[in-house]
């Protein structure tokens, strides 16, 4: 090196290097990706700026996974693509979308650009453990870094003294309260350079974004969530302890779809609570949302089988009796009006009342004596807000089976502590093809003997010994809205 150092010859190189124009939609040392799941924004995203700190560019990219697909129904799926297409637009066109197995398409993606670190929200959910060990375990060397997660506190973080979770809401909520979270990350488009999606090497797994021409009733992404936030704050939030419990209203904020897809954070929602009645109502439904993933984590298995396992000798009705009143209240021709009303609605629209949920899923387990796992599984299908731990959860809840439950009571449209309205805008569809007339609702003396396997699929002949019913007159109920005096809730935030 005639003498010359060799760190100087370093040093020098290093200075042309850097002086070197870049080349448009090249891609530099040192880039990360970011791979996009239930966190469909860009603000207030912690997993962006922990990509962006990588000194370098950052690839975002979303892997349609068949497995995730195949049970949504198609306004879930087509919330999800107008999503992609929305953060797609917000990216100026680089967003990455692949379909496949993510244990194949993001190593190959982070190896395609030389990336060292793969960037996400934590996912807590059972589904996501298993995948997210399963990519680390690809990935090999490449780092993948959890940053954030889809909740105000993630699962595990709020514990009793002892350290053990806990079980019942109310002093979950205390403590959840006293232990806080963080106040929105300040991300967004410019908080990172983009990697062009055309400049990644083999690009040949890159798909468009589906469109399956499915009306939706509000619009996806984080511009239309953050509109529909500030409405609700200007119009419903001040109203919304007590608008809430009635379906006749329109006093809930419809925000579930955007939590479930994290078009927005509920950091951002809680940020804009205050001190009243309404605001702090509304705290309490997103506190029930990280209670029911925080018992989703802990107990895994309680997506499919009975929280209290006491239930399992519970027996429920089975065969082809039971299969056609499952039927008949998937339709909404059980002759119950607001049952029908809700599924009805379910139906068209991909959505239900959140008091309304309690009410048809009180009916299918404690009216139609069926498997809750039934009617979970039915709302996973159909629901543009499905989410695995906010509905297993819920359905348990109804079914007197889950954390904090109540076994015996149910929704009742006659309890002493509702306010009974006439609303037959709600049910003026329903037409008089009911099963059985006007009479239905099956309420047996005894249950029989067997309980089917908990997969929330009906099964044949798993039930002997049916015991004799009594049917109820429809007429008593009549055309009705329930707006409970209780503050309680059972499922988060519709």
């Amino acid at each position: 090196m005639n003498g010359v150092p060799l760190q100087n010859c370093i040093n020098c190189l290093s200075s042309i290097l850097v002086s070197l124009p870049q080349i448009p939609g090249s891609i530099n040392a040192m880039p990360a990706v970011l791979w996009f799941r239930r966190d469909l924004r860009l603000g207030d995203l912690p997993a962006l700026l922990a990509a962006a700190d990588v000194d370098g560019e950052v690839l975002a990219c979303y892997v349609l996974d068949p497995r995730l697909q195949n049970g949504a129904g198609e306004r879930r799926l087509q919330y999800l693509y107008d999503a992609l297409r929305d953060l797609r637009t917000g990216l100026d066109g680089r967003l990455l979308v692949t379909r496949g197995d993510p244990t194949v398409r993001i190593p190959a993606l982070a190896k395609a650009v030389d990336a060292p670190s793969v960037h996400v929200s934590d996912d807590f959910t059972p589904f996501g453990r298993r995948r997210d060990e399963q990519v680390r375990d690809a990935l090999g060397e490449v780092e993948l870094v959890a940053t954030g997660s889809p909740y105000l506190v993630s699962p595990g973080r709020v514990t009793k003294g002892d350290g053990t979770p806990y079980k019942v809401f109310t002093p979950f909520f205390d403590t959840w309260r006293k232990h806080g979270w963080r106040s929105p990350a300040e991300s967004g488009s410019g908080s990172a350079r983009w990697i062009e999606p055309a400049q990644v090497p083999g690009r040949s797994a890159v798909t468009d974004i589906p469109d399956l021409g499915v009306d939706l009733e509000l619009p996806a992404g984080e511009k239309a969530a953050r509109d529909h936030w500030q409405q609700f704050c200007r119009a419903g939030l001040v109203d919304y302890d007590g608008d809430r419990n009635r379906p006749d209203l329109d006093g809930t904020s419809r925000m579930s779809a955007h939590l479930k897809f994290g078009t927005i954070h509920p950091r951002t929602l809680a940020a804009d609570l205050g001190r009243g009645k309404g605001p702090q109502a509304y705290l309490r439904e997103l506190a029930f949302r990280d209670f029911y993933a925080g018992v989703l984590h802990e107990w895994p298995k309680s997506a499919w089988w009975n929280w209290n396992s006491a239930f399992d000798r519970i027996e429920v009705d089975d065969g082809g009796d039971a299969e056609k009143a499952f039927e008949a209240w998937k339709a909404g021709r059980t002759g119950f009006p607001i049952v029908d009303a809700g599924m009805r609605q379910l139906a068209e629209t991909g959505f239900m009342h959140n008091r309304v949920r309690m009410i048809v899923a009180s009916f299918l387990v404690k009216d139609l004596h069926l498997p809750w796992q039934w009617g979970a599984r039915w709302f996973l299908e159909q629901l543009v807000d499905g989410d695995m731990a906010n509905n297993q959860h819920g359905w348990q809840w109804a079914a007197g089976c889950g954390t904090d439950a109540a076994p015996l009571p149910g929704v009742q449209p006659d309890d002493p502590g509702c306010e009974v309205r006439p609303v037959g805008r709600l049910c003026a569809s329903l037409g008089a093809g009911v099963v059985g007339g006007r009479r239905c609702a099956q309420a047996r003396r005894r249950p029989p003997r067997r309980l089917p396997a908990a997969d929330g699929r009906p099964r044949r002949g798993a039930v002997r010994g049916v015991a004799p019913v009594r049917r109820v007159e429809v007429k008593r109920y009549g055309y009705l809205s329930i707006s409970p005096a209780s503050t309680g809730s059972a499922t988060p935030v519709t």
